[in-house]
């Protein structure tokens, strides 16, 4: 059946095997890949992690542990007793950072019921310790370190019946007390707690054992099968390049000696179609050369035509320069007058906020004539008043006289107030006074603030009649520039725009002769670079032909 397959069929076969036997073993070992990723994976993301939060927690314990014994000391010094609640701090600290670590972890539903139960035992350790640590707080706050010592020590100095003996007897109870709940409730629940955490350790153990023997499996396996592939790969590849060299050699020998026989013919009918070639196009090159030369001499004429008329232009916009010189002057006249209409444009509103402003003061000063008015009516009121306050103190003072002893103190007040209603009186013609002045102010002001508004408004007609005066010079001389300027430039443009049109055509024949003589010149090229791979072709021919013999010669013989 593969005898009978072609040239083609057998080799896409023999590669098709090859790849069958590199995808197989490939995927053996992408698979022990993956399962040595995946207990990998249990190991940094769920084993050591556990393992380590969990002896985090077991060695925070225990060093609180060991610092509750050292409290119990009654040799112990008050820096010592501080540096063990220290311990006892970070211990926690630790023991906090060992559960997060824990909790994060992934876990079995065996690992989570026994997480649970150590959790329940945790609690009852953890509300004992801190019961213990409330009663040595409590011993501590008596002051009395070792009671037995200082009972003694009271007893011998003859202070048996002392005061300080019943503080002594109350330590002596409270540490009795300690010693006890620490033997029979605090510490049984730390063993507790202990072998909960122990077995949790035990589960993670067992299961990081687990893992460990899975990846050792894997890894033989996966290294059974790469040997495998190592010595069947190489093997497979040379049996099936023997056996192809075998079916192929043959029917390819037969092949190439038809072919050769005929690559030996073929070749000197090449050899000389390209001779011809040859003469072909070495005349082609000489016509080309000939053309371009023609066509250099007609761009340059086109060039001359083309400069001739942009100096024409030129001579135009001189011209043309000229005239808008002229009409330069005219516009810096028009320039003048608008900048003269725009400040008297300016003057007329300045003039005109002044007018609002003006009868604004005006408003306000009758306001302010209307209130001195007022003030001169109350002033005469209590001028009125003083007056009349004054007779009725003179008549008092008559009548105290007449009362002789009896009224003598109502007379000194009569007389007071009679001397303060003069005085109003006084103060009322001062005012008066004063207004009489500030109302010919008032008055002045008045007629000052007519004489202005009356000037303002003269203003604003001369302003007015100033700005219409501009306008009109602005007028006409926009005319006149209008007019002179658009005959001279209608004049002077068409002669650009004739030269201009001239121009162009010189420079676009210009270009078109030059688009001309560079497509010569790549004519001029290609048909040198023909002539060249010409000769390439030839002496490969020859080459060719020369291989043909010899490949005729190795096949004969």
């Amino acid at each position: 059946m593969f005898r009978n397959m072609n040239l083609q069929t057998k080799l896409i076969s023999a590669f098709l095997l090859m790849g069958l036997i590199v995808f197989v073993f490939a995927g053996v070992g992408w698979s022990g890949v993956s399962k040595l990723s995946g207990h990998i994976e249990t190991f940094s993301d769920n084993s050591l992690p556990s393992v380590i939060g969990l002896w985090k927690i077991n060695e925070g314990q225990t060093q609180i542990q060991s610092s509750e014994r050292l409290l119990f000391d009654p040799t112990i010094t008050n820096a010592e007793r501080q540096a063990a609640l220290t311990r006892i701090q970070n211990a926690r600290k630790q023991i906090n950072e060992g559960s997060e670590q824990y909790e994060k972890t992934p876990r079995t539903p065996e690992e989570d019921k026994k997480y649970k139960e150590f959790q329940q035992d945790w609690a009852a350790w953890e509300k004992a310790h801190e019961k213990l640590m409330t009663l040595e707080q409590d011993y501590t706050q008596i002051g009395i370190r070792n009671p037995w010592k200082k009972q003694v020590d009271l007893i011998i100095q003859g202070k048996g019946n002392s005061p300080e003996i019943a503080a002594v007897k109350t330590a002596m109870e409270l540490r009795t007390k300690m010693d006890e709940y620490g033997s029979n409730i605090e510490e049984p629940l730390f063993k507790i707690c202990e072998n909960s955490l122990l077995a949790l350790l035990a589960i993670n153990e067992d299961t990081a054992n687990q893992a460990n023997k899975s990846a050792k499996r894997d890894v033989n396996q996966t290294g059974f099968w790469a040997v495998v592939g190592m010595i069947l790969g190489p093997v497979t590849s040379i049996i099936l390049g023997i056996f192809l060299s075998i079916t192929i050699a043959k029917p390819l020998d037969k092949s190439l000696k038809g072919v050769i026989n005929m690559i030996v013919s073929s070749a000197s009918e090449i050899a000389a179609t390209v001779e011809q070639q040859e003469r072909i196009i070495n005349q082609q090159v000489t016509v080309v050369n000939e053309t371009t030369s023609t066509m250099d001499e007609l761009g340059s004429s086109s060039r001359q035509a083309a400069e001739q008329a942009g100096s024409a232009s030129d001579s135009a916009r001189a011209v043309l320069n000229l005239a808008e010189e002229r009409s330069l002057g005219a516009r810096q006249v028009l320039n003048l007058a608008e900048d003269g209409n725009k400040a008297v444009q300016k003057s007329l509103e300045a003039m005109s906020e002044l007018r609002e402003k003006t009868a604004v003061i005006a408003t306000q000063i009758m306001r302010l004539s209307e209130q001195t008015t007022q003030i001169g009516s109350i002033t005469g009121v209590v001028a009125d008043l003083a007056n009349q306050t004054n007779m009725l103190a003179l008549n008092a003072s008559v009548e105290a006289v007449r009362a002789g002893e009896h009224g003598k103190g109502f007379g000194v007040v009569a007389n007071e107030v009679r001397r303060l209603a003069d005085q109003s009186k006084k103060s009322a013609g001062k005012i008066n006074g004063i207004i009489s002045e500030i109302q010919n102010a008032i008055n002045s002001t008045v007629i000052a603030t007519d004489e202005g508004t009356r000037t303002v408004k003269e203003g604003i007609k001369l302003s007015q009649d100033t700005s219409q005066a501009f306008k009109e010079v602005t007028q006409s001389i926009n005319d006149i520039i209008l007019n002179n300027q658009e005959m001279t430039l209608a004049a002077i443009n068409g002669i650009v725009l004739k030269n201009q049109q001239i121009s162009l055509s010189a420079m676009q024949q210009a270009l078109a002769v030059q688009q001309v003589v560079e497509a010569m010149n790549i004519i001029n090229s290609g048909a040198k670079e023909t002539a060249s791979g010409i000769n390439q072709t030839k002496v490969g021919t020859q080459l060719l032909n020369d291989a043909a013999q010899n490949l005729k010669a190795l096949s004969a013989g």
